[in-house]
């Protein structure tokens, strides 16, 4: 499959997406024999011979794919220009030698799953708006929203000039604490902007005190630990692929889902309050661990 020569140099591990445009533009890079020097074009690594100053550049025998629990206080990039930690870091310090890259982001202060790849077509299929890939999130917030606030979240509050996609949001439980009560929230996205869910929480009067991602598509670890990481096995690849080849369910979505649901009782349910807490646990059952235990960065 063709893709931009920058784009094959980089994954390759020859350098960098931008070092490699460097070396495409002086003229360093040939294409079967002819020298190209146009950003921008495009070859096949399974057909074309394609190398650097001379140099044969084989195509990486196996893509990566690997899950990380990326903890707080990290960027969610290959390097910062402010010399802050990166997942890569942590990548790195676990022996990962390999050029991989981070599907989406993560802000500085959230934490959680996180999908790290050498796959450019999956990583793009992910992350594009048209295929809709779930990403779920659990938001500690101040106060406990009502159904006025909560309905409003999940029909979408206006961003940037523009109203967010319908979302599906519900009361995981409801923590009592001295300075009064807490919520945690299940906040289900089919899209992806700058620091979304902490600016709809905000809009709709419950600020986010901690945010942590726990599933992205049909991929959910809850034995996985801040810094830890481990590869994806071949069924959550196959699964994760078929999500990502998926059509996005905002064209079709039905009424947006809000609140806890109905027992069989007839009963509504009451989101279940506890004692405070610093920690803010999943509620979900623990799966069962894949691919052995992960490694720590």
């Amino acid at each position: 499959m063709k893709a931009r020569l920058q784009k094959i140099l980089s994954i390759a591990g020859v350098s960098s997406r931008r070092a490699s445009e460097l070396l495409i533009s002086g003229g360093r890079v040939t294409v079967n024999g002819t020298t190209i020097t146009e950003l921008g074009s495009k070859a096949d690594p399974d057909v074309d011979d394609i190398r650097v100053d001379g140099r044969r550049v084989k195509a990486a025998a196996a893509r990566r794919y690997i899950l990380m629990y990326k903890p707080r206080g990290y960027i969610t990039s290959r390097s910062d220009p402010q010399q802050r930690p990166t997942v890569i870091d942590l990548l790195t310090k676990g022996g990962v030698r390999e050029y991989v890259y981070p599907v989406g982001r993560l802000d500085y202060e959230s934490e959680g799953l996180l999908i790290l790849t050498s796959d450019g077509e999956l990583a793009e299929r992910l992350m594009h708006p048209s295929h809709g890939v779930a990403r779920e999130y659990h938001a500690r917030v101040r106060g406990v929203p009502d159904p006025h606030a909560l309905d409003r979240l999940a029909k979408g509050v206006v961003l940037d000039g523009r109203k967010t996609a319908p979302a599906e949001v519900t009361v995981v439980k409801v923590i009592e604490s001295s300075g009064g009560e807490d919520a945690v929230l299940s906040i289900v996205l089919h899209e992806g902007r700058n620091r979304q869910v902490r600016r709809m929480c905000e809009a709709a009067g419950h600020p986010v005190v901690r945010l942590r991602r726990v599933r992205i598509g049909p991929i959910r670890d809850e034995h996985i630990r801040p810094g830890e990481f481990r590869d994806l096995d071949e069924r959550e690849v196959a699964a994760l692929k078929r999500a990502a080849k998926g059509t996005s369910p905002l064209k079709h979505a039905a009424a947006p889902r809000h609140m806890p649901a109905r027992p069989a009782s007839g009963r509504t349910a009451t989101p279940r309050r506890e004692p405070s807490s610093r920690s803010v646990r999943d509620p979900t059952p623990r799966a069962r661990r894949r691919s052995g235990p992960p490694r720590r960065g």
